[in-house]
């Protein structure tokens, strides 16, 4: 199993979450990790999304294609 450091601060704030929640100390590095991931995740895509909106023909093109797309929806067949 691989190791890494990390400073006696975060390991005593570790010890602390595992204590306080009966979780391991891996459980909760895991589940830490997983939680950044997404936020990095969330984080970069409105980074891209600000950017297309930035770009006014690339707005207007994405604006065109969801009108499209909202017309598929519009087929007169019934939500089941």
């Amino acid at each position: 199993m691989p190791t890494t450091r990390i400073t006696e601060k975060t390991r005593n704030i570790l010890r602390v979450l595992s204590n306080e929640t009966g979780k391991s100390m891996q459980v909760i590095i895991e589940q830490a990790i997983e939680q950044y991931r997404r936020h990095v995740f969330l984080e970069q895509s409105n980074q891209a999304f600000a950017a297309l909106k930035a770009n006014t023909e690339a707005w207007k093109e994405e604006q065109e294609e969801r009108a499209l797309w909202d017309n598929a929806l519009n087929d007169g067949q019934e939500n089941n």
